[in-house]
């Protein structure tokens, strides 16, 4: 059936619809989004929530990017069919997927920050945000495959779960950061109450073909509280806290650690140069500094041959020694002993290790250059006691430190990191050092 412009019925109404609701007040907008949530607090067990970590899962997540960027008009259809960016590129992101029947149907990436930053941080201004407690990781590349867009969320609810659960429990972020389109920020702040970086919409995201984007973000330390206040009293399918804060979806499989590492880096030297020399030339498109911090951040041997080329040395020792730390959520106690008065017992959380020291928050004065015995909590079944002293404070609280002579459990778990490049390789490297 048609109108007398020939336009079908039933996108007549839902054009009609659309206006109408277009016309409500704000937050009679955000309400009307908050009524339609349907998450499932037991989904199917044919849907699978994981980390992309093979080379067909990660090739299934571009691929479905390209479809819905191309469709959306955020990108120029590519003769690979896939979206890849450089921030795919690097260990520090992680790209999630949701796979049913063994189909990967929905993907976002992760992107903590880098040398490169943040994608949105081009046209939006992060000082602000970087001023307050936590790391910062920007939600991007969100896609979900056509069938499973009009299916009440049954995909995307989960999706976000695996991404605020990750987030919370393994990737230590506190603020979510996004850069999307007008048209769909409404849904990120009446949904999961995102807050805009400016009320300036950019009329041109180059990173997105041109479309207008807004900037917002999420306090994940101050969301369960907001959720409780907004979804607590609300039925199973649309109490968003209970299902972000309290529910187990058997259907996430987080990865196992054995060490608190705070990256899933998966990209082997053989991932690379399939993604970004073979399947697309996006190596060979980057400047000359992009790829001299390539070789910076990827400087182990077996990477050399499938980096771009550089024209001059990539880094010298002292950018090297500042790529080559690693990011970790360990807890900790430093003893100073009497003489330190107030400061003899200090509880720390170690957030960057490297081969000769760590940076570590406190919540009280440490003193420096006074030495102590650190107890180092590298693992559930990993313990580290090594003799330290603070060398610098920041001002913040935290605190930068040098070590003595390691234990051998420090030594072990080190060796691992500098010698590893993916979970896998960390996985490996540390079980055979154990059995050594």
């Amino acid at each position: 059936m048609a109108d007398r412009l020939g336009l079908p019925t039933s996108r007549l109404l839902r054009r009609t619809m659309r206006s109408a609701f277009n016309a409500l007040p704000r937050d009679g907008r955000l309400a009307v989004y908050r009524n339609f949530i349907d998450c499932d607090p037991a989904p199917t067990d044919r849907l699978v929530l994981k980390i992309a970590d093979t080379r067909e899962e990660l090739e299934a997540c571009f691929r479905l990017l390209h479809a819905a960027y191309v469709s959306s008009g955020l990108m120029e259809p590519q003769p690979s069919g896939l979206r890849v960016t450089i921030y795919h590129a690097l260990p520090t992101t992680t790209t999630l997927c949701a796979k049913y029947d063994g189909e990967v149907v929905g993907t976002l990436s992760l992107v903590r920050e880098s040398v490169l930053g943040f994608p949105l941080q081009r046209i939006f201004d992060l000082g602000a945000l970087r001023e307050k407690k936590g790391n910062i990781a920007e939600v991007s590349a969100l896609a979900i495959a056509r069938p499973f867009r009009q299916t009440g969320g049954s995909i995307l609810f989960p999706l976000m779960k695996f991404m605020y659960e990750y987030c919370t429990t393994f990737f230590d972020t506190r603020h979510l950061v996004i850069a999307v389109n007008p048209d769909h920020i409404e849904m990120y702040e009446s949904l999961l109450f995102f807050q805009r970086l400016s009320q300036n919409v950019v009329e041109s995201y180059d990173f997105v073909n041109g479309a207008p984007a807004v900037g917002a973000t999420l306090d994940l330390g101050a969301a369960p509280e907001i959720f409780r206040q907004h979804y607590g009293s609300k039925p199973p399918k649309r109490n968003l806290h209970a299902f972000f804060t309290q529910i187990r979806l058997p259907n996430i499989q987080l990865p196992p650690r054995r060490f608190y590492t705070t990256n899933d880096p998966v990209l082997t030297p053989e991932l690379l140069d399939y993604f970004f020399n073979v399947r697309t030339p996006l190596f060979s498109l980057l400047s000359e500094r992009k790829k001299e911090l390539l070789h910076a951040i990827y400087d182990l041997p077996a990477y050399r041959a499938v980096l771009p080329p550089v024209v001059r040395s990539p880094a010298d020792g002292s950018e090297r020694r500042r790529h080559r730390r690693f990011s970790v959520r360990c807890p900790a106690e430093l003893s100073l002993g009497r003489a330190a008065g107030d400061a003899g017992r200090v509880s720390l959380e170690i957030v960057q290790l490297s081969r000769y020291g760590f940076q570590a928050h406190a919540p009280i004065e440490v003193p420096i250059d006074v030495w102590g015995e650190v107890t180092v909590q590298l693992g559930p079944a990993e313990v580290s006691r090594i003799q330290v002293a603070a060398s610098r404070a920041s001002g913040t609280g935290f605190y930068g430190f040098r070590l003595g002579e390691p234990d051998l459990v420090w030594r072990k778990f080190v060796t691992a990191l500098y010698g590893s490049s993916t979970h896998a390789d960390l996985q490996n490297a540390t079980a055979f050092l154990n059995d050594r």
